[in-house]
């Protein structure tokens, strides 16, 4: 006589696997960064170039509407430039001014109402007309200042020479970037990236 034996549903405890799930999302969630909107978004010109910029020592120029933006990465490099750039125009910024501007994206204004975008929060400091532009004129060229400065300061903290890209909208005219390649190469700086949106390769 056979003996049937019972079956019991099989059942897998999941209380570890949720455990497990909520600690990740809680780790990304408090680990991400919230990607901060560009003060000056500009449409770049398609190319079929795939070369990727560099995550350090490196200067982003972005020119558009009539507007230049300068843009740099490290915030010690930052820390420095911003404070060359108060001993060339005699403005003090105090160690809370220098941090901050260390964290904030690309900047638009003459160094006389820097200390005011600096106050502003992140979002005020995006508002479209907010920011000028960064005074490029024979009389007033802090652009070249910047970039003078920026050199300097990337060679004392990283030891490296820093490079440098120009982010020119597909619709600014010419002269406006080659007004500001012709401030880069006074410096004797004649190696730049351009930077492009990717666009797909052309069959025959």
């Amino acid at each position: 006589m056979a003996i049937k034996m019972s079956k019991k549903a099989a059942s897998i405890d999941m209380t570890a696997m949720c455990d497990v799930a909520f600690l990740l999302l809680t780790f990304f969630i408090l680990t991400a960064t919230a990607k901060i909107p560009e003060a000056l978004p500009v449409d770049t010109p398609a190319s079929t170039v795939q070369s990727k910029l560099p995550d350090t020592d490196l200067a982003t120029i972005t020119v558009g509407k009539g507007k230049v933006f300068f843009d740099l990465k490290g915030r010690e490099v930052r820390k420095r430039t911003l404070e060359l750039m108060g001993q060339k125009y005699g403005v003090a910024f105090t160690d809370d001014e220098s941090s901050k501007f260390a964290l904030m994206e690309g900047i638009g204004v003459p160094i006389s109402n820097l200390k005011q975008l600096i106050a502003m929060k992140t979002a005020e400091r995006s508002k479209e007309g907010l920011q000028p532009g960064i005074p490029k004129d024979s009389l007033d060229n802090q652009l070249k200042e910047w970039i003078y400065n920026a050199r300097i300061a990337n060679i004392e903290v990283d030891d490296k020479e820093l490079q440098f890209a120009i982010k020119g909208d597909a619709k600014e005219e010419y002269p406006a970037i080659l007004k500001v390649m012709d401030i880069l190469q006074d410096q004797k700086i004649n190696s730049f990236n351009l930077v492009t949106g990717l666009r797909a390769k052309e069959k025959n």
